[in-house]
């Protein structure tokens, strides 16, 4: 017969077992820890997780760089395992991900309906992500052209201008513009705008408030197609092919959703900043008159072009992604 004082020492037994099979993945994020991607995407990306999985799978999230500072080094951390799960951008380590950024170039995807339609043909992308799994991908709001002083109403504006870019696809196209590109980490914007170093950037208008460049941008301009970054979560395929095939379906499933949530998020965030910017006094939104953007999308037209002939030579079906990309 069992005495009381046994029966705590027995249910720790019987529940070691479950304890031990529970498996944790980190999530790691360089965006600061107040970003809109934590209860936005990541949050309900992880009960997602956990609910399917009866608790046997959880996530925990990282943010800020907090496993690792760089975030061009995010492909490299969660190939290496430092994290089982990455968020990052394909443009920042762009020669792993040629056929994957060529859903940023204008006219490729529209922002509402992108993610959806990269879903859809997410198999087409399987051999660029063969060294990690692929568990989410989205499109964010459409890049608009941040300066820091100098207004951009015409093409001839942003001749000497040198431009930040998430990508060399997006530098191609600033280039076709007349402005130098320069390749830049999101975090790094604000300093190389208020020092100069820089006079400004392609980015979306979320960061307006989650990398607070408003206080260094005085405008804004849009109206010409652009591109739209990609982001991406990633994971270690040891960790993945730690779990069991239940468990695995479970982070698919949940990362697809995430997807769509990090779109709409990315979306709805960018419009909010960008009408609080543009009610702020001193702070201008540049809508370019349709000639001026006729002439915009005129001159990225044949880099456009070029970018699909080049990924075509390499044998990487271009074309045909772009085409299925938009549907036809």
């Amino acid at each position: 017969m069992f005495t009381k004082s046994l029966i705590p020492a027995l249910a720790a037994l019987l529940l070691t077992p479950q304890l031990a099979s529970a498996t944790e993945l980190k999530l790691g994020d360089f965006q600061p820890p107040n970003h809109f991607v934590v209860e936005s995407t990541y949050a309900p990306f992880a009960k997602a997780i956990e609910d399917a999985t009866g608790g046997a799978v959880t996530v925990k999230t990282y943010m800020g760089g907090e496993l690792g500072p760089g975030p061009a080094e995010q492909y490299n951390r969660t190939v290496e395992g430092v994290l089982d799960i990455g968020f990052g951008l394909p443009g920042y380590t762009a020669a792993n991900f040629p056929k994957t950024l060529l859903t940023e170039l204008p006219g490729v995807i529209t922002p509402e309906t992108g993610t959806e339609r990269i879903q859809a043909n997410i198999d087409l992308l399987s051999n660029e992500y063969r060294r990690v799994v692929l568990v989410g991908l989205w499109n964010n709001a459409p890049n608009l052209l941040f300066t820091a002083s100098k207004p951009v109403h015409v093409l001839e504006d942003l001749k000497g201008l040198k431009i930040r870019v998430p990508s060399r696809n997006a530098g191609l196209i600033v280039e076709a513009w007349g402005a130098t590109p320069v390749s830049m980490p999101a975090p790094e914007i604000y300093n190389a705008m208020q020092t100069g170093v820089i006079d400004g950037a392609m980015i979306d208008a979320t960061t307006l408030k989650a990398f607070k460049l408003a206080e260094v941008t005085k405008y804004i301009t849009s109206g010409m197609d652009t591109t739209m970054s990609d982001f991406f979560m990633i994971m270690n395929r040891d960790s993945f092919d730690g779990l069991t095939e239940d468990q695995q379906k479970a982070v698919l499933d949940a990362g697809r959703q995430a997807s769509l949530n990090g779109s709409a998020a990315w979306r709805g965030i960018a419009d909010k900043a960008l009408q609080a910017f543009g009610a702020t006094d001193g702070k201008e939104i540049i809508t370019l008159a349709p000639e001026e953007a006729a002439k915009f999308n005129a001159a990225s037209g044949p880099a456009v072009e070029k970018i699909i002939a080049e990924a075509d030579a390499q044998g990487l079906e271009a074309s045909a992604f772009v085409k299925a990309l938009k549907g036809n």
